[in-house]
C-alpha cells in the first residue's frame, strides 16, 4: 500500500512500530520525495505528523487488531479526522463500527464512529490473504465524513457520556446514568425533553439522539 500511494504521487506519512519491518520500509522508501515514516506507536507518534504535514485527506491501513479501536478512536477525538479512511480491522470490529440501533453489535463505539463518519464494510479478507496469517476474518471498513456531523462528536466528554450509558447493556439510561451521577430528575426532564424514556436501553438510541439527550442532560 504504501508503495502504491508513492506512485500514485501521493505524500505520505507512514507508521510502524514493528523495528524490522520498519528498517525495510526506511530502506525502500525512505528517499523517496514526499515519505516520512514514523516509527514507535501511532497514537503517540500521529501527532508529530500532524505537526509536520498538516490535516490529511485519506487515513488507510492495515490496523492492529488488538490496536485498531484506540486508533480510531484517537483520531477521531483528536480532531483530525480525514474525509476518508479506509481501513482492514477484525471482521468483529467492523461489525461493531457499521452496526445499526437496536442489533447486539451496536456499542459506544459504533455512536462514536457513526457521529463523525458514514461507515461500511467494502468487503471481507480471508487469513490466506495476509502473511503471518491471522486467526480470524479481515473486513476493510470504508469511513467517509459527515457533512451534517452529530454536534460534539468525538468530544471526549461526548464520548465518555456515551460509554455511561453503555456502561451494562442489559440495565435502562436510568440505572446506567444513575451510576454515573446524574440524578433521577436530572435524567427524567432530559429524557422528556428529547422524546426519550428513561427505561430505554442505550442501544436502542439512534447517534443523534444520543447527542441531543447528552445536550439536555450535561451541566450548561
Amino acid at each position: 500500500m504504501t508503495r502504491e500511494a508513492l506512485v500514485a504521487g501521493l505524500t505520505v506519512s507512514a507508521f510502524e512500530i514493528d523495528k524490522g519491518f520498519a528498517e525495510f520500509i526506511r530502506s525502500s522508501y525512505g528517499a523517496t520525495p514526499g515519505f516520512e515514516l514514523y516509527e514507535g506507536d501511532f497514537v503517540r507518534t500521529w501527532p508529530d505528523a500532524l505537526a509536520a504535514s498538516g490535516k490529511p485527506g485519506l487515513a488507510f491501513g492495515n490496523l492492529p487488531y488488538n490496536a485498531a479501536g484506540a486508533i480510531i478512536v484517537s483520531l477521531i477525538e483528536g480532531g483530525v479526522r480525514p474525509a476518508r479512511m479506509v481501513f482492514t480491522v477484525q471482521k468483529e470490529a467492523a461489525q461493531r463500527m457499521c452496526a445499526s440501533p437496536g442489533t447486539k453489535n451496536y456499542a459506544a463505539f459504533t455512536v462514536l464512529c457513526r457521529s463523525a463518519y458514514t461507515v461500511k464494510t467494502a468487503f471481507d479478507l480471508s487469513p490466506g490473504c495476509f502473511w503471518p496469517q491471522p486467526r480470524v476474518i479481515s473486513s476493510v471498513v470504508v469511513m467517509e465524513s459527515r457533512g451534517d456531523a452529530v454536534p460534539f462528536a468525538g468530544e471526549k466528554a461526548f464520548t465518555g457520556f456515551t460509554r455511561a450509558c453503555f456502561s451494562s447493556r442489559r440495565k435502562t439510561l436510568r440505572n446506567n446514568l444513575k451510576a454515573a451521577g446524574f440524578s433521577e430528575d436530572v435524567l427524567a426532564a432530559a429524557c422528556g425533553s428529547v422524546g426519550v424514556s428513561p427505561d430505554a436501553r442505550a442501544e436502542t438510541l439512534t447517534p443523534e439522539l444520543f447527542s441531543a439527550l447528552y445536550v439536555a442532560i450535561k451541566p450548561s
